[in-house]
C-alpha cells in the first residue's frame, strides 16, 4: 500500500482538510497528550474566520498551562511556566476561549473529562459536558456523524515500510474505528501528526502505514505538554503509608495520577525498601488498628518477591518508579504479545516474556516519556500500550485472561467526598457542576467487585480549606454521587482504611467514622443517630479522638528527619529558590482567605526587617529584590514576611 501523503505546513495541512471535507467539520482528538495542538488551531483559526463554516469537537482532558491571576501568582508562575513547557508551547485556543466564556457560536467542544476544576465557571463547557464511562466513549462516539479523527503519532521507517505509533493515546481510537467498522457506518479522514519526542511504542499502539490518510510532520514541533511533579504533605504520606499495606504482594495493580498516588508510590517503595522504619510508621500513625488488620487480611506488610502486575488506564510516573525499584515486575502473556515474540525469536520458555504493564494512555513527566521510550528499545514486550477496552472492563473475548492477569488486583483512585454510607463523590458537585469527569473509576470499582480476589480502593483526604474554613469531605449524604453505594469497598484517609464491604448500613457508618477527623466526628455520629442508621447508644472510641493533623505529624516526624518522606519525592521541577518560595506563598494565599488571616498579615507585614541571602535571592526571584513602586514595595513586604513564617513552621 502506498504511504500517506506527507505535509511539512500546518496551515497548508488544515486547508487541505477542510478542501476535502468541506464546510463542516466534527472531529474526534484523543484526550490528553495525543491531541495535536497546532493542527486544532488552525482549524479552529479558518472556522472562527467564517461564520459558515462550524466545527465540533469531540475529545477529552484538554490540557493547557496554568493562567496565573495578576501579581504575586504571575510574578512566580510566568517565568516558570516559560522554562518548564517552552515559550513556543501551544495551548489549545478553543480551551482557552470556553474558559473566558468566549467560544464562538459555530464552534462546539463536547468533552467526557475536563481539566480537574479548570471549567467549573464556563458555561459552554458546562453545558456542552457528556457524561460516560471511559469504556463507552468509543461506542457513543461511533454513533456520531464524525468525519475527522487527528491524532499525535510517533513514525518509524522499517525494511517492511512506514509503521506508526499511536503511543501515549490508542485508548479509543483503534476501539472507536472498530465500533465504527461494525455499524457499517464510513470511516471518517484519519490524520496523523508526527512529533519527534513521543515515544515509539510497538504491540497494539502500532499500526501500518496505510492506518492514516494524511501526514502531517511539522518542520518544528513544540515541546510535549509535562505535568510538574507534585509536593506531597503530611496529610498526603499518611495516607500514601495506610494504602501502601492493602497492596497484596503477587497481585495487580492501578493506580491514578497526583499527590495522593505519589504518596502511595512513596509507601510502596519503603514497603520494599527500608521495611523496618515502614512499619514503624504505621504502628505510629495506627497502633494495633483495624487498619493493620485488614492489611494483613487484603495486603501485605513484607517486602515483595513476586512483584505486581500493572493494569491501569493511565500510565504514570509512579510505574515508572515502582519498575525501577523491583517491584512492578510480574509478567503476563497475551496472544499479540506471543505471536511478537515468536516472529523476533523471543519465546524462549527459559526467559521471562510478556508485559508487565498495561495501559491506555499516558502521560506525566518528560522522565517519564525517556523512560518509556529506553523500555520499548531495551525490553520491547515489557510494557503493552492498548485500547482502553482491554484494560478497563473484563468483558469481550479477553475476560478469561484479564481475570488471570488482575489476580489480587487493587484499584486505586481518588475522590473529593464521600458519605457515612460508602458513596462516592468523584466528579462533580451537587448544584450539577462538572469538576472533572467519571473517566474509568466507575469502571474499575465495578471490576474489583467481579474479580474474586480484587479490591476498589478509593483515597480520600478526610477534610478540606473552604472560604479560609476546615470542611468534613466525609459527610451524612451528599446530593451527586460518582460511586453508589451499593458499591462500596474500602476507603482510604489519613487516619485509616474502612473495609466496607459486605457491611450493614451501621457497620458502614461506624467504620467510616474511625478514618474521621476527630473535629467531625460528635457531629456526623449524631446526624447518623438521628436518621435512625446508628444505635443512640454507640459511643465513640477516645482512639478515634487522636485523629488530629498534629498527631500525624507527630506520628511521622522520624520518618520526616531520616528524610524518607521528602516533600517532593521523585524530583521537582521547582528550583531551590522556588521550592522556598512555594510554602510562603501558600500562606500568604490561605491567609488572605479570612478576616482572621488578614489580620496575621497585618501585623506581620510591619514587621519585615532587612532580607537575609536566601530571602535575597527568593525576593529576586519574584522581581522584588527593589521596590519600584507603592505597590511593589508592599508585595516585597508580605513576601518577605510570608518567608519568615514559613522558614518558622
Amino acid at each position: 500500500m502506498p504511504s500517506a501523503p506527507r505535509l511539512d505546513d500546518t496551515a497548508a495541512c488544515a486547508k487541505l482538510i477542510a478542501d476535502r471535507l468541506g464546510p463542516h467539520l466534527c472531529v474526534a482528538a484523543p484526550l490528553g497528550l495525543g491531541k495535536p495542538h497546532g493542527l486544532l488551531n488552525a482549524l479552529y483559526r479558518l472556522t472562527v474566520a467564517d461564520p459558515a463554516r462550524s466545527l465540533t469537537l469531540y475529545t477529552a482532558l484538554s490540557l493547557t498551562r496554568p493562567q496565573p491571576r495578576p501579581g504575586l501568582e504571575q510574578r512566580f508562575l510566568a517565568p516558570f511556566l516559560e522554562r518548564h513547557f517552552g515559550a513556543d508551547y501551544e495551548d489549545p485556543e478553543y480551551a482557552l476561549a470556553e474558559s473566558r466564556h468566549a467560544l464562538p457560536d459555530n464552534v462546539a467542544v463536547h468533552e467526557f473529562y475536563l481539566q480537574s476544576g479548570a471549567l467549573l465557571r464556563a458555561p459552554r463547557a458546562q453545558r456542552d459536558y457528556i457524561s460516560q464511562n471511559y469504556t463507552h466513549v468509543a461506542r457513543d462516539l461511533a454513533a456520531q456523524d464524525l468525519n475527522l479523527l487527528v491524532q499525535l503519532v510517533a513514525r518509524r521507517e522499517t525494511a517492511q515500510g512506514v509503521r506508526y505509533s499511536l503511543s501515549c493515546n490508542p485508548d479509543l481510537t483503534l476501539d472507536f474505528l472498530a465500533q465504527r467498522a461494525r455499524a457499517g457506518k464510513p470511516r471518517p479522514l484519519c490524520v496523523a501528526v508526527v512529533h519527534p519526542d513521543l515515544p515509539y511504542l510497538s504491540g497494539h499502539a502500532e499500526v501500518a502505514e496505510d492506518f492514516f490518510d494524511l501526514e502531517l510532520a511539522p518542520a518544528h514541533s513544540p515541546r510535549l505538554f509535562a505535568l510538574p511533579r507534585p509536593a506531597v504533605d503530611v496529610t498526603e504520606y499518611a495516607l500514601g503509608l495506610h494504602a501502601s499495606a492493602l497492596v497484596k504482594d503477587g497481585g495487580c495493580l492501578q493506580i491514578g495520577i497526583g499527590a495522593l498516588s505519589d504518596a502511595l508510590v512513596r509507601g510502596l517503595l519503603l514497603r520494599q525498601q527500608d521495611n523496618a522504619a515502614w512499619r514503624d510508621g504505621l504502628r505510629a500513625l495506627d497502633g494495633e488498628s483495624p487498619t493493620l488488620a485488614l492489611a494483613r487480611r487484603i495486603g501485605g506488610l513484607e517486602p515483595f518477591e513476586a512483584g505486581l502486575y500493572g493494569a491501569s488506564e493511565m500510565v504514570m510516573d509512579g510505574f515508572m518508579h515502582l519498575a525501577r525499584a523491583g517491584i512492578l515486575k510480574r509478567r503476563s502473556w497475551d496472544n499479540l504479545a506471543l505471536e511478537r515474540a515468536a516472529v523476533a525469536g523471543r519465546l524462549n520458555p527459559a526467559t521471562p516474556g510478556g508485559h508487565w504493564l498495561r495501559g491506555a494512555f499516558f502521560l506525566g513527566s518528560r522522565e517519564l516519556y525517556a523512560w518509556l521510550d529506553a523500555t520499548e528499545a531495551a525490553d520491547p514486550d515489557a510494557i503493552d500500550m492498548c485500547p482502553v477496552s482491554n484494560v478497563n472492563q473484563l468483558y469481550g473475548d479477553h475476560q478469561s485472561l484479564a481475570a488471570l492477569q488482575r489476580r489480587g488486583a487493587r484499584f486505586f483512585n481518588t475522590c473529593m467526598m464521600a458519605t457515612l454510607l460508602g458513596a462516592a463523590v468523584s466528579d462533580g458537585l451537587e448544584d450539577g457542576a462538572v469538576v472533572s469527569g467519571v473517566g474509568g473509576q466507575y469502571n474499575f470499582v465495578a471490576m474489583a467487585h467481579e474479580l474474586d480476589d480484587g479490591r476498589s480502593i478509593l483515597l480520600l483526604r478526610s477534610t478540606r480549606r473552604e472560604g479560609g474554613q476546615v470542611q468534613t469531605n466525609i459527610r451524612w449524604n451528599y446530593g451527586h454521587t460518582t460511586i453508589p453505594r451499593h458499591l462500596r469497598d474500602v476507603v482510604v484517609t489519613e487516619y485509616g482504611a474502612a473495609d466496607l464491604r459486605g457491611k450493614s448500613d451501621s457497620e458502614c457508618i461506624e467504620a467510616m467514622l474511625s478514618i474521621c477527623d476527630a473535629r467531625f466526628l460528635d457531629a456526623l455520629a449524631a446526624e447518623a443517630k438521628a436518621h435512625g442508621k446508628l444505635a443512640a447508644g454507640f459511643r465513640i472510641p477516645e482512639a478515634w479522638r487522636r485523629h488530629r493533623p498534629e498527631h500525624l505529624h507527630e506520628a511521622l516526624a522520624p520518618l520526616r528527619r531520616g528524610g524518607m518522606l521528602p516533600t517532593f519525592p521523585f524530583g521537582s521541577d521547582f528550583d531551590e529558590t522556588e521550592q522556598q518560595l512555594l510554602p510562603a506563598l501558600g500562606w500568604l494565599k490561605e491567609q488572605g482567605a479570612t478576616w482572621r488571616g488578614r489580620l496575621a498579615l497585618a501585623k506581620a507585614f510591619v514587621r519585615p526587617g532587612e532580607p537575609v541571602a536566601g530571602e535575597a535571592a527568593a525576593l529576586e526571584r519574584m522581581q522584588l529584590a527593589a521596590g519600584k513602586g507603592i505597590a511593589d514595595r508592599l508585595q516585597r513586604r508580605l513576601v518577605l514576611a510570608a518567608l519568615r513564617h514559613a522558614q518558622s513552621t
